[in-house]
């Protein structure tokens, strides 16, 4: 059983990180890990309790057998974890992230699991290709949010799926002011709020992720939520997690 004062102890360091420590650096990948660097131990235990969804949208994707799963912004490795057994199926996983310490930890995770078929690798999302060429699943668990040119990251991904394999997203958002009839439409105070409250971090929130991806992919699942965020007890943060799939016709890379 966790120690109540060892958490609160964690999640005040992180906390600090979070409302007072800024990021510092000339590139993207300097702020990440000048940011990220001094919280990569106590990451999983307090995001598992802000990041929500992550677990559901791992699991909503098909392991295919033989297949390359790359996840982009995989930070320590945890959503490997997600996989469950079925990760012995896929002939190799990426981890990529542009933060060192954050994928010193997924290294660690893969040692103590033994995890053969799983690498972690240093890269930008936008620009990453696996050397088989193609995968088959490309999941981003809360780093859309994070990553400047989030269009062409999704753009790329499209590249890197294979015709008939799947994309994973699940990350913050909020609505457009008149979002299409069939999502949700946030009130005011909603987008006012969570939009520059994210920013401070980094962390841009965009009311155009899900009609981008929704534009690229054909749609397997996408459900839009609101979820709790630690000392925070009376509001609640809107995600949203999309499954999609590259259609099985599509020619080219983009």
């Amino acid at each position: 059983m966790a120690n109540p004062i060892k958490t609160v102890a964690s999640d005040m360091k992180t906390l600090w990180h979070l409302a007072v420590r800024r990021a510092k650096g000339k590139t993207h990948a300097e702020r990440l890990e000048n940011f990220y660097s001094g919280q990569a131990n106590n990451y999983d235990d307090f995001r598992r309790r802000m990041l929500h969804s992550r677990e559901e949208m791992i699991q909503s994707v098909n392991v295919p057998e033989g297949g390359v799963w790359v996840d982009l912004g995989a930070g320590t490795g945890e959503n490997a974890e997600h996989i469950g057994p079925d990760i012995e199926k896929l002939s190799q996983m990426y981890l990529i992230d542009l933060s060192e310490s954050l994928l010193d930890q997924a290294q660690q995770r893969i040692d103590a699991r033994g995890w053969g078929n799983v690498k972690p690798v240093c890269h930008d999302a936008t620009t990453f290709v696996p050397a088989e060429g193609q995968a088959d699943v490309v999941t981003f668990s809360y780093s859309l949010t994070m990553i400047p040119d989030w269009f062409r990251a999704i753009d790329h991904a499209y590249s890197l799926i294979k015709p008939g394999g799947k994309i994973g997203v699940v990350d913050f958002y909020v609505s457009r002011k008149h979002p299409d009839e069939a999502l949700k439409k946030h009130p005011w105070g909603t987008r006012s709020f969570w939009q520059p409250w994210f920013a401070s971090d980094n962390v841009f929130l965009s009311p155009d992720h899900i009609p981008y991806l929704l534009n690229k992919f054909e749609t397997v699942k996408l459900d839009e939520r609101r979820g709790k965020i630690p000392y925070l007890p009376f509001i609640r943060a809107p995600h949203y997690l999309f499954i999609g799939q590259k259609p099985v016709d599509a020619v080219g890379q983009d």
